[in-house]
């Protein structure tokens, strides 16, 4: 899976996250967190359980007044241009929340409703379409799978065509096929220009998608960068190398495994891989076989926690 294209940092910012604090009785959620997305952005918002990420979502659709700190989508002040503000965004919640007497067709009708829509049935069948829901339309809510309940969530946030879609752990709990499919859908709304902004727990998801992320940890911004910077400039390699004889002594604080002198091993720059080849030469060790890998999001991600 490829990551959209990289926008312009010239574009003004869609959503502008301004100081943001958040305190309650026993802790502080949002620690002075500040960072921009912009048009065309697909963000992906990371972070542990507890990091604030949910916290800081709901700030951002009104829902929770933050302790100081301001928080703007399209220019528009959530706090004191709350309609206006919200027009502009659709939000996926992290939980199921429905209505179990309505059908997803009458639940997207009555949300259009809220906007003002009339005359929106087009838009409701591309999005069933598009979904996979087309078959369980006229289907009430408590009959559908979690799968298909999560479906109609992301259908809902969309029924305004938003510019600006706010995912919160939109495939918690669903299965592969749902999952792919509601990716290529995002996608082709990302591509078609809408912003994205995401949290995610499968880091695999967001290294694919995202091309801007914002690591958070207990309330605070501690990595913000493009994707491929944040990979780009992690210097750890995972090497998996196969020998006729055992590793030499000074590599062993290095090995994350080893089996009949089969190893895998971390190593912090490209000096070390080649001083690890040079020893093996030197030593007369063939070597049968030779891996080397860069890190994945998850290996930056955990490394990036620890540090922090």
């Amino acid at each position: 899976m490829m990551a959209p294209s990289i926008p312009s940092p010239l574009a003004p910012p869609v959503i502008s996250f301004q100081n943001i604090v958040k305190h309650y009785p026993k802790q502080t959620a949002l620690k002075d967190v500040s960072f921009d997305i912009h048009t065309g952005d697909f963000f992906g918002l990371l972070g542990p359980n507890g990091a604030g990420k949910t916290t800081l979502i709901s700030i951002l659709a009104g829902l929770t007044k933050p302790s100081s700190g301001h928080v703007k989508v399209m220019n528009y002040d959530v706090q004191t241009h709350y309609q206006q503000a919200r027009l502009n965004v659709g939000v996926v919640p992290q939980e199921l929340v429905f209505d179990p007497f309505f059908t997803p067709r009458e639940m997207l009708r009555l949300q259009s409703g809220y906007f003002g829509l009339r005359k929106n049935e087009a838009w409701i069948d591309e999005l069933l379409h598009h979904l996979g829901l087309s078959d369980k339309a006229d289907v009430g809510m408590r009959a559908l799978s979690g799968g298909m309940k999560r479906r109609v969530l992301v259908a809902q946030a969309l029924v305004h065509r938003p510019p600006v879609i706010v995912l919160d752990e939109p495939t918690a709990g669903v299965d592969v096929e749902l999952r792919q499919s509601l990716w290529a859908f995002i996608r082709r709304l990302n591509q078609d220009g809408h912003t994205i902004l995401l949290t995610t727990h499968y880091l695999e998801e967001a290294e694919a998608l995202c091309n801007r992320l914002a690591l958070l940890r207990q309330g605070e911004v501690i990595a913000l960068d493009h994707t491929h910077h944040l990979l780009k400039n992690s210097h750890e390699h995972c090497i998996n190398i196969s020998l006729s004889g055992p590793l030499p002594e000074m590599w062993h604080p290095n090995i994350q495994s080893s089996t009949n002198y089969q190893y895998t091993l971390t190593l912090h720059s490209t000096e070390a891989v080649e001083m690890l080849l040079r020893e093996c030469r030197e030593r007369r060790m063939q070597i049968y076989d030779f891996t080397a890998e860069r890190p994945s999001l998850e290996d930056v991600f955990l490394r990036m926690m620890r540090a922090a």
